[in-house]
């Protein structure tokens, strides 16, 4: 795997990257640390990637289960270390599900499974910080 990421100039803390797989991304700073906040911060992009990284798993082992899933929600709330590096320390991932007659075993078991087996993204996250997880199933 392999990206590049670019300063997009001397007037700001923007940055453009291009993922191998073709793709742009931009992030930006704070204003307070000499951003003008027009894109996420980094940090919220590996929070995101987290986030996107277990839904993806969960959405595949719900379909995987015969699960009639509908939707796929997850709210990711965390906390930072207060001193560099400002680490994150705890991440609460809440999941809302959403399909037909959805059995919730099978919906604790997805996310279990993403936790502790697949998501690289959390896996590597929790050697820093403490990750919780909730859930609740909407039926359709």
């Amino acid at each position: 795997m392999e990206c590049k990421v670019s300063w997009l100039g001397k007037d700001g803390m923007a940055f453009v990257a291009e993922t191998g797989s073709g793709h742009m991304v931009a992030m930006d700073g704070a204003p307070e640390g000499g951003g003008r906040n027009l894109a996420p911060r980094p940090m919220e992009m590996v929070l995101l990637g987290a986030g996107g990284c277990t839904a993806y798993d969960v959405v595949m082992i719900l379909k995987k289960s015969r699960q009639d899933i509908i939707d796929c929600n997850v709210t990711l709330k965390a906390e930072r270390a207060s001193q560099d590096p400002k680490v994150f320390t705890k991440i609460h991932f809440h999941f809302t599900v959403s399909g037909r007659n959805l059995n919730p075993a099978t919906v604790e078991r997805a996310i279990n499974l993403s936790h502790d087996k697949y998501c690289s993204a959390s896996i590597m996250l929790a050697k820093s910080a403490e990750l919780t997880h909730s859930f609740e199933i909407v039926d359709a």
